[in-house]
């Protein structure tokens, strides 16, 4: 399958594209995929061995696990891709971040900069992200585990800050009839036209809204111009979050809903187009995530006091 792509501007965090030959529910299919199913690093499990700051563990573990780091696809794998099978998994499929930091007699904030990683390609995506502050005497020592994951588990492990499409206009000018007085110009709130050597002209296509404003405004009876939408066609807009480049997301997007596809195409001439639905076991579900030495197992049933 290829995807026919026309790139529009792509800058450090941002990539604005037209997607052309697909219809809507490709297109949302390719905006839910960079959401959901390409992965991201992200811290997952925390142990605290010393917090005297004013934060909580608990708080200061889902701060910490909201923080970006800079991802690299290409050395590790998944947690359930790898063969290591351990809980905190190994040199293939975690990265390990240490932060230790005291102040003896000034104040200070901990940020995400104080972070160390093992690894100088996963690391925050900024440093100064805060993390708590610190009064004179007080300390912050802990270890934490990042590890690839997909916005389907949840959203701290989704790459993108914003993943939008929208359809493109299609605007056409009577020559004929258009006056050239300006007065849809005027009334246009994305500057999409413009009136050059007396006559009216599309500026940027791109900027329409489908508002329908310059029809409107047009004096004359019918309007000099119309305004529709052009078929099977798409602007995209995607913002990373800083882990990976916006053109790594869409490239990765592209290739995981080419394989999801393919896997589909071939369950239908096998004929498995209907899967057996089991039940959930609940109790079975192992609840994962950041939690703090000391801390209580989510497992272990509280017991009940003696009366």
């Amino acid at each position: 399958m290829t995807l026919k792509i026309e790139i529009l501007s792509l800058t450090e965090d941002t990539v604005r594209f037209i997607l052309e030959d697909v219809d809507v529910a490709f297109a949302n299919a390719f905006r839910r995929t960079m959401i959901a199913d390409v992965p991201c690093f992200t811290i997952d499990d925390l142990f605290v061995f010393d917090n005297s700051s004013v934060v909580a563990d608990e708080f200061m573990a889902h701060r910490i696990g909201l923080i970006p780091l800079k991802t690299d696809l290409d050395s590790y794998v998944l947690p359930k891709n790898c063969e290591c099978e351990s809980e905190l998994g190994c040199g293939l499929c975690r990265v390990v971040l240490t932060l230790d930091v005291e102040t003896e007699d000034e104040i200070r904030t901990v940020t995400s900069g104080d972070l160390v990683s093992e690894d100088p390609k996963v690391i925050p995506v900024s440093p100064d992200i805060p993390i708590t502050k610190l009064a004179p005497g007080q300390a912050v020592r802990l270890e934490a585990y990042a590890r690839l994951g997909t916005g389907k588990t949840h959203a701290k492990w989704q790459p993108v800050s914003e993943a939008i499409y929208q359809h493109i206009g299609d605007i056409e000018i009577d020559g004929k009839t258009c006056t050239a007085c300006a007065k849809c110009v005027e009334a246009c709130p994305t500057k999409v036209l413009e009136i050059e050597g007396g006559k009216l002209r599309v500026a940027d296509i791109n900027a329409c809204i489908l508002c329908g404003d310059c029809v409107n405004a047009c004096p004359v009876d019918p309007a000099a111009l119309t305004q529709g939408m052009k078929d099977k066609t798409f602007l995209f807009t995607v913002e990373s979050t800083g882990g990976l480049p916006p053109e790594r997301i869409v490239i990765e997007a592209g290739r995981i809903l080419t394989e999801k596809l393919t896997e589909l195409a071939g369950k239908i001439e096998r004929g498995e187009t209907s899967e057996e639905i089991v039940e959930m076991d609940m109790g079975m579900q192992k609840a994962r995530g950041l939690y703090s030495v000391g801390s209580a197992d989510p497992d272990e049933e509280e017991e009940e006091p003696e009366e």
